[in-house]
């Protein structure tokens, strides 16, 4: 039987079958980023909203999921044992990332105001590991608006390696490290669009290497 609660856990969990956000998923689909949001399932006088049936055929359709796939997901205990034995790392935007309280000094992620997800792979990390979702198309071609990508603070970071760099202004973004020194670090650009960056290690706050993204 449908019913409101099942639809919308449907849809979680196919979010969580492609490693993407509510949020993620939507974008993918085409849709409005926040249509799968918490906050729209229910109106403001408490009434149930419901998910449009475009909005779910445009899901469907951007992860190739059959009508019966997802029914099957509506099921209570559908992804039940997966979770219980893949415990979840903390996910938010890259756009929060730059905002202040998220980080520990070293990197690792604290606070309040994350998400969520299933780590990806078989193998579990206990070191502090957490997601970015990825937001607009400065990542461009490698990797795409609702993308996730994992960061481990406490991998060594070697030369070649994709990193995320946060600086001590806030900025937060994901580049190759090309050389780095005790002196500073050179950053090359996945988009050719954007430019190469270079700071002092002053100016850096944190850097930590990307070990996994969706794609």
């Amino acid at each position: 039987m449908l019913s409101h609660g099942s639809i919308w856990r449907a849809i979680d969990a196919l979010a969580e079958r492609h490693r993407l956000s509510p949020s993620g998923l939507a974008r993918r689909a085409g849709l409005d980023p926040t249509s799968f949001n918490k906050s729209k399932r229910r109106s403001a006088d408490g009434r149930d909203r419901w998910p449009s049936t475009e909005s779910i055929s445009k899901i469907l359709q951007a992860t190739g999921a059959t009508v019966d796939q997802f029914m099957a997901l509506m099921q209570p205990n559908a992804a039940g044992s997966e979770k219980e034995s893949a415990p979840g790392i903390p996910l938010i935007g890259f756009a929060q990332a730059g905002a202040g309280g998220f980080f520990d000094d070293g990197g690792f992620p604290v606070g309040q105001g994350w998400d969520s997800i299933e780590f990806p792979t078989a193998e579990r990390r206990q070191t502090g590991a957490y997601a970015l979702e990825v937001q607009g198309d400065s990542m461009l071609p490698l990797y795409r608006d609702g993308d996730i990508l994992i960061v481990d603070p406490s991998a060594q970071v070697r030369r070649n390696d994709r990193v995320v760099v946060r600086t001590r202004e806030g900025e937060v973004m994901a580049k190759v490290l090309a050389r780095q020194t005790p002196r500073g670090i050179e950053l090359v650009s996945l988009n050719p669009d954007h430019p190469n960056r270079n700071f002092e290690m002053k100016e850096v706050e944190w850097i930590a290497r990307i070990i996994w993204a969706s794609q």
